[in-house]
């Protein structure tokens, strides 16, 4: 990704404002697709019964929902600049934070568990937030960290798809400040801040024409229109083109991957 300038993130703010009458349902189409590979993971790390847990960035609470419903855990905070998604049956053990994780007075206590799916790549300060966040673990305390990772195929430069996919991330970097760059290294990270057990895994979704991933990135790029076209790399005529072919039968790529990386506090 390149771009002439970068933001200091402010997703939500200068893009994908919270209160847009459809971008609920944009974050939900990517769920359907990432919850379940989430969840298969923090099941597999032991995430269970008795756990007090952080979500940053819990958009509309699929994660948390799992986490009080299906894991069974004692208590979940779910901490984001618009809790608005998160609204519905009281739970006891539902604790909403509407907060910027950035805030130097946050004070949330010891956690079991904390999870961000697709919220570092955002922040610039993302290396300093892993520190805070390690800082937040009890003992024996796990640490998930989920973004998004370019998969780009080399070969094809110039189609709709790859024009439309590169002017994304170029805006993105430009406007608020994503940089996905970082993934890869967050297990070195971890390991940096003295998390056990730290490893990681690549999962690339199909991105099944007419999907819901292909959906998420359709609605992704129509709602950035005036910033992608200010990239200088497509015009209205490329987006549309894009737009159509994933919800095409000849639609046929490697879309962007999700990195995992994950440790534990000894």
């Amino acid at each position: 990704m390149t771009g002439p300038t970068v933001s200091g993130g402010d997703y939500g703010k200068d893009l994908f404002e919270p209160q847009h009458p459809e971008e609920s349902e944009r974050i939900d189409a990517a769920a359907l697709v990432y919850d379940p590979l989430t969840t298969r993971r923090l099941r597999a790390l032991g995430v269970g019964p008795g756990s007090r847990c952080l979500d940053v960035g819990a958009g509309t609470g699929t994660v948390v929902r799992w986490l009080l419903d299906e894991a069974g855990a004692a208590e979940v905070v779910a901490l984001d600049r618009d809790t608005g998604g998160l609204e519905g049956p009281a739970d006891p053990r539902l604790r909403l934070v509407t907060a910027d994780l950035r805030d130097e007075g946050l004070r949330l206590g010891g956690f079991d568990l904390i999870h961000t799916r697709f919220v570092l790549m955002h922040l610039p300060e993302r290396r300093r937030l892993i520190s805070r966040l390690a800082g937040w673990l009890n003992p024996g305390g796990l640490l998930v960290l989920a973004d998004a990772v370019e998969l780009p195929n080399v070969l094809d430069t110039s189609s709709a798809y790859r024009r439309t996919m590169d002017a994304m991330w170029q805006a993105l970097r430009s406007t608020i400040g994503t940089d996905t760059s970082s993934g890869p290294a967050y297990p070195h990270f971890l390991r940096e801040e003295g998390l056990q057990d730290v490893a990681a895994e690549l999962v690339c979704p199909p991105l099944v024409a007419g999907g819901p991933l292909a959906r998420f990135w359709s609605e992704t790029w129509n709602r950035m229109r005036p910033a992608l076209e200010d990239t200088g790399r497509v015009d209205s005529a490329v987006i549309d083109e894009a737009v159509s072919y994933l919800a095409s039968p000849h639609a046929a790529e490697v879309g962007p991957g999700m990195v995992m990386a994950w440790g534990r506090r000894p």
